[in-house]
């Protein structure tokens, strides 16, 4: 079944996802604290708020926001879904350099993960996969 990206239920299955593949994709290589914000979304709320945090060693996503995050990414519902449904890393830098994606705090860290991000390591593209799979 699929969703709208970034409703309810698009969230609820995506961290049903999340959960299914942990410990099976590889650990962050570098540490990060960050929230996302998400402007321009369809429906209410217009808005949503979430984090990512690797400084654990894995990878923690959630809705909210975390305390003194290294970064606070602020972008469009298109972009963001482009970037996290798609994992299209190059429509983010367009968007980024297009002044369509807000950056606040420390961008060397957000710039660090990027020039040592990578190929893509199977779980993560079946991951993507998934996603694609439950969004409308």
């Amino acid at each position: 079944m699929a969703f709208p990206f970034l409703s309810d239920e698009w969230i609820d299955e995506a961290q049903r996802i999340r959960a299914e593949y942990a410990g099976r994709a590889p650990g962050a290589q570098v540490a990060l604290r960050a929230n996302v914000v998400v402007t321009a979304v369809l429906g209410e709320p217009d808005r949503v708020e979430g984090y990512l945090d690797t400084s654990g060693g894995g990878l923690d996503l959630g809705l909210g926001s975390l305390p003194d995050p290294d970064v606070t990414v602020t972008l469009e519902h298109s972009t963001a879904r482009s970037l996290l449904v798609e994992g299209d890393v190059q429509a983010a830098m367009a968007a980024f350099l297009g002044g369509r994606i807000r950056v606040d705090g420390d961008l060397t860290r957000l710039l660090t993960i990027q020039a040592g991000a990578a190929p893509v390591d199977p779980v993560v593209g079946e991951v993507f996969t998934r996603l694609r799979e439950i969004t409308a």
